[in-house]
């Protein structure tokens, strides 16, 4: 195998593919990436055994084969190459040795055979449609801070994407939650999607997918099947096997009859959130909201340590009400207000409180309230 590939493109192609590869293998051949090169240029694959990535690459390909190599070393090199650099890639099959080439710098990697490689199943997609990369970054961006990280509940450590009914015809849904909190985001349902079962992506493949998501106007191709999902630019496949668990019903958590509404700028009551619970060492600690005519009072009362208050001017006009809840749960929904606007829809001091994004239904927070 011999190639010539632009410093930058090889940069952003290994990067891509050594962020799946997990730091501790017990397996030699999963800490590496396969390299083939075809007439039609290079491609590269790593794979944790749940989730595979395929970045193919454009490369002056002068003698096409495949080997595979440490993808971490791979990643180290090509950053450190001269910016514009031309990097020369070439295999000796007899020495099981891989040549990397940068002007004045030449590299001698240990290879493993590709044959050894492990590549995905392929698997039949029940479903197949096509969704703009800005509507799939809302979806998880917005619902990825509510996964569960507790590992005995494995069915909460991802994201429920399905399709879901709602008072404007079917949506697309991502639902997370971890007990304590909610996120549930629609979309429009893209065509081809309407027998899409409903799959749980897991957390590492969802912070492998944002990557794939910076281009707004980039058509992704979402294949979905009961086991696996996949997301594909036309350079970037990726390919996860989903968790294998049931979803709890999300829906019976949702508040439906909370009548008592907050408007708060989201800003604004997010920067107070963070001033006033600087007093606590604990990240856990109780923000208490007071509320009465047009007035919110937060404040965090933390014996070891100290007290803070803060006023701020809302649109309330309900009975007097105290809550508490937890400042960094309170703090990661309002960062995912967009509008100016965050509603906010109490019932009692020992009620989950529901939150939107001023008039917007399709997207719905919920949190559960902490004794103050």
């Amino acid at each position: 195998m011999k190639f010539s590939i632009e410093r930058a493109v090889l940069v952003k192609a290994v990067a891509q593919a050594q962020s799946v590869v997990e730091r501790r293998n017990t397996i030699p051949i999963l800490a590496n990436v396969l390299i083939e090169a075809t007439p039609d240029g290079v491609s590269f694959r790593a794979t944790d055994l749940d989730i595979e990535v395929v970045d193919k690459a454009p490369a002056q390909v002068e003698r096409p084969g495949a080997t595979t190599v440490s993808a971490v070393m791979l990643n180290e090199i090509a950053r450190k190459l001269p910016d514009g650099s031309l990097v020369n890639i070439t295999t000796d099959d007899a020495a099981g040795r891989l040549s990397v080439q940068a002007g004045r710098s030449n590299f001698s990697l240990a290879t493993l055979p590709r044959e050894d490689f492990p590549v995905m199943a392929s698997t039949e997609y029940g479903a197949n449609f096509s969704a703009k990369a800005s509507v799939l970054r809302r979806l998880f961006d917005k619902s990825k801070f509510a996964i569960s990280t507790e590992e005995t509940r494995y069915y909460l450590n991802g994201v429920y994407m399905h399709v879901a009914q709602t008072e404007d015809g079917p949506a697309l849904r991502c639902v997370a939650t971890d007990g304590h909190r909610l996120a549930r985001i629609d979309a429009p349902l893209p065509a081809g999607a309407e027998d899409m079962p409903g799959v749980i992506v897991p957390r590492k493949t969802v912070a492998e997918l944002r990557k794939l998501l910076d281009d707004d106007d980039a058509d992704i191709a979402v294949s979905v099947s009961e086991t696996k999902v996949r997301f594909a630019t036309p350079t970037i496949t990726l390919t996860s096997k989903v968790i294998d668990g049931t979803f709890p019903d999300y829906s019976r958590v949702i508040p439906a009859n909370n009548i008592r509404k907050l408007e708060v700028d989201a800003t604004d009551f997010a920067r107070a959130v963070d001033r006033v619970s600087t007093v606590s060492s604990e990240r856990s600690r109780a923000v208490k909201l007071a509320l009465d005519a047009d007035r919110l009072i937060l404040s965090v009362n933390a014996p070891d340590a100290g007290a803070a208050d803060e006023e701020l001017i809302v649109a309330y006009a309900d009975d007097p009400l105290e809550i508490g809840f937890n400042a960094k749960y309170l703090q990661e929904i309002a960062s995912q207000v967009d509008r100016d606007n965050a509603v906010f829809m109490f019932n009692g001091s020992g009620d989950a409180a529901l939150i939107r994004e001023g008039n917007d239904q399709s997207a719905v927070y919920v949190v559960m309230p902490m004794r103050v």
